[in-house]
C-alpha cells in the first residue's frame, strides 16, 4: 500500500463520492510543485488513469497515485479528523523533512519542488 488512509478517510471520501453526479470515478492522489514548502498535496476525483499508475482499493475505495508521488508518498498516511469547527482531512507523510504552517506543504531529502511565496 502506498498511501493508507483511516476508516474515517475512506468514510468521507466514500460520502463525497455518492455526492457526484457522474459514475466510474476514483480517487487521485498526488504531489505537485508548490506552496511555500516546495510540495503540495493534492487529491480528486478522475476517471480515466494513465500507464504509470498504481492502482490500489481500501475498503471498496478505489485510488490512483501515479508513479513520481508514488516514491513521494510511500507509506503516508491519510485521516479525517471531525472537529467543531467542522472536518477536514489530515496527512502523516513519513517521506516530509519539513513543511509550512497550512500543513499542505512539504518537502523531502530528495526533492525539494518549487517553494512559491505564502
Amino acid at each position: 500500500m502506498i498511501v493508507n488512509f483511516t476508516d474515517a478517510a475512506v468514510g468521507r471520501i466514500k460520502e463525497m463520492l455518492a455526492a457526484e453526479e457522474e459514475s466510474g470515478l476514483f480517487l487521485r492522489v498526488g504531489v505537485k510543485g508548490g506552496g511555500c514548502s516546495g510540495l503540495s498535496y493534492g487529491m480528486g476525483f478522475d476517471k480515466e488513469t494513465q500507464s504509470n499508475d498504481h492502482k490500489e482499493e481500501i475498503n471498496g475505495l478505489k485510488i490512483v497515485v501515479d508513479d513520481e508521488s508514488a516514491k513521494i508518498l510511500n507509506g503516508t498516511t491519510v485521516d479525517f479528523k471531525q472537529n467543531m469547527m467542522g472536518g477536514g482531512f489530515t496527512i502523516n507523510n513519513p517521506n516530509a523533512i519539513a513543511s509550512c504552517g497550512c500543513g499542505s506543504s512539504f518537502k523531502t531529502a530528495t526533492n525539494t519542488g518549487t517553494p512559491e511565496e505564502c
